[in-house]
Parts: C-alpha cells; sequence; structure tokens
C-alpha cells in the first residue's frame, strides 16, 4: 500500500501551515525534517510537545525522523555524532514513530571513496546495531557528495553491514543528478528500498521539477514497486524553489504542483494511496 507523506517544511517553517497545506492535498504524513527554522534534533521538548500534540490533534503522523545523521565528513570524529544519533532516536521514540533517514557521510573532494569504504561500513553497521536495538527501521538516502551517491556504493553499504534494520530511501532525483542511469539504479537496489523520495531532476533544465517532468522515470519507478509489492511511504521532497545541500524549499504554491503531479501519476497507474 502506498502512503502519502511529504517534508512539510519545504512548505514552510510554520507548523500550522505544514499541516494547513498538507491536509488541502489529502497528505496526512510529513517526514519530519525542521519547524520554526530548527532541525528535528535541535527542538526543544516544549516545541516537540506542542508539535506531536498539534499532529494528533490533525490526525497526522511521521513517515520518518528525517534526520541529518551521516551528513558529516567520513574525517570528523563519530562519537560526538552517535551522540546526536541518541537524540534521533530519543525523538523517535517521542513521535512513536520506529523509521530515520540517514546518510552515509561526505567524502573529501577528490578523494577515492573507496579509500574510505571501511570507515563508512564500519559507522554504518554501528548505527544499524544500535538501531535495532532500540526497534528503529534506517532508511539510507543516496545524495551527491556522499560515500553513498552511486547505487553500487549504497548496494554494497547494505549488503556488507546485512542489518534488517538498515534499507535504502531511493532518491531518483539525487541519482540522475550524479550521472547514475536511473533503470541501473533501481534494478540493483530495488529488493532494498524501503522508502521512496518523490523528487525528480531534468538534465536538459538543470533544476527539479515536478515527479514525472524530468528524467527521473519516477511514474515507471512507482509501478514497478507496486507491482512487485512495495508497502510503504512515498515521500514528496520537491525542491523546486531551493535545493541545497541541507536544505530544499517550494512553497505552498509549488507544493501544490509537486503534489498534484503526483497524484496524477498514481491515478494514471491505477495506484491506490492513501
Amino acid at each position: 500500500m502506498i502512503r502519502l507523506s511529504a517534508f512539510a517544511d519545504e512548505i514552510s517553517q510554520d507548523p500550522r501551515e505544514q499541516i494547513e497545506v498538507l491536509t488541502r492535498h489529502g497528505v496526512k504524513h510529513i517526514e519530519f525534517r525542521a519547524i520554526h527554522g530548527t532541525n528535528v534534533l535541535d527542538l526543544s521538548e516544549e516545541q516537540h510537545r506542542e508539535f506531536r500534540d498539534r499532529l494528533r490533534d490533525a490526525g497526522f503522523g511521521l513517515s520518518a525522523i528525517g534526520s541529518p545523521i551521516g551528513k558529516i565528513k567520513i574525517t570528523d570524529p563519530f562519537d560526538e555524532h552517535l551522540a546526536r544519533f541518541a537524540r534521533a532516536l530519543d525523538v523517535a521514540d517521542h513521535y512513536e514513530c520506529p523509521r530515520i533517514r540517514v546518510f552515509s557521510f561526505y567524502m573529501p573532494p577528490g578523494d577515492d571513496p573507496a579509500n574510505h569504504r571501511s570507515a563508512v561500513v564500519d559507522r554504518m553497521a554501528e548505527l544499524a546495531s544500535i538501531a535495532h536495538d532500540r526497534g528503529v527501521r534506517l532508511f539510507l538516502e543516496n545524495e551527491k557528495g556522499i560515500y553513498g551517491d552511486h547505487a553500487e556504493r549504497v548496494r554494497d553499504i547494505l549488503a556488507t553491514v546485512g542489518s534488517p534494520a538498515l534499507s535504502h530511501a531511493f532518491d531518483p532525483a539525487n541519482y540522475v543528478e550524479v550521472g547514475q542511469p536511473i533503470d541501473d539504479a533501481w534494478a540493483l537496489l530495488r529488493p532494498h528500498v524501503g522508502h521512496f523520495h518523490v523528487k525528480d531532476y531534468s538534465e536538459a533544465q538543470r533544476r527539479n521539477v515536478p515527479a514525472g517532468e524530468g528524467d527521473g522515470h519516477i511514474p515507471r519507478l512507482l509501478e514497478d514497486a507496486v507491482r512487485t509489492g512495495y508497502d510503504g511511504f512515498v515521500v514528496l521532497e520537491p525542491h523546486l524553489t531551493v535545493a541545497e545541500l541541507s536544505y530544499g524549499f517550494t512553497g505552498p504554491e509549488r507544493f501544490a504542483d509537486a503534489a498534484n503531479a503526483l497524484k496524477r501519476i498514481l491515478d494514471e497507474g491505477s495506484i491506490a494511496f492513501a
């Protein structure tokens, strides 16, 4: 079953507006990355309590904690980052959402990623082990500049770690941006995909575009995912106005374009969603 979600901070930093706009478009889950201009891991306990109450009152849930875990240099100290990961796990508990999005560390510019494979795998294995003990599932997202920017390295991490607590958050646009043939990436990783980010990218226009208008082959991927038994969230992360390393923005008006494009793809593919 496909369940719709969205990075609501792409709409607004105001949690009230996030929920209002998502409700208008029939989306009842949030990939929680930020409110009030503050990252999910840096919010106060009071802010978390207020947001959790607001979500419950509106009948909303979270698809995942959209954490920045793994978005540090592979050469940075790991102990401090583990403390940040502990915070992410506590936040997941607070929202009763046993799912956290993670990354596989930035590579030093110009370095061969192979030189850092062992460190990446060791760190990812430690994160997965801790998550498993806490009953939490991690979704490893591919991204430019990260060790797991290409599908081969993502699969290598997942296969080597071999933990049920670690699967893949497939982001088509991010693969397109690094020159990864999208069909090859999907064929390689489809058995490992536990989460799907709806972000499309046009190589000709050199920018993010609504789903189905770029080179991410999103209609075909979603049809194949459902045909082969995908049961999970499909998360809007459009980046239609701003697309930076740690930040994306779409705005309420353009979010309508993104949501309508996704629902049109699902309807045309006779894909049921909620």
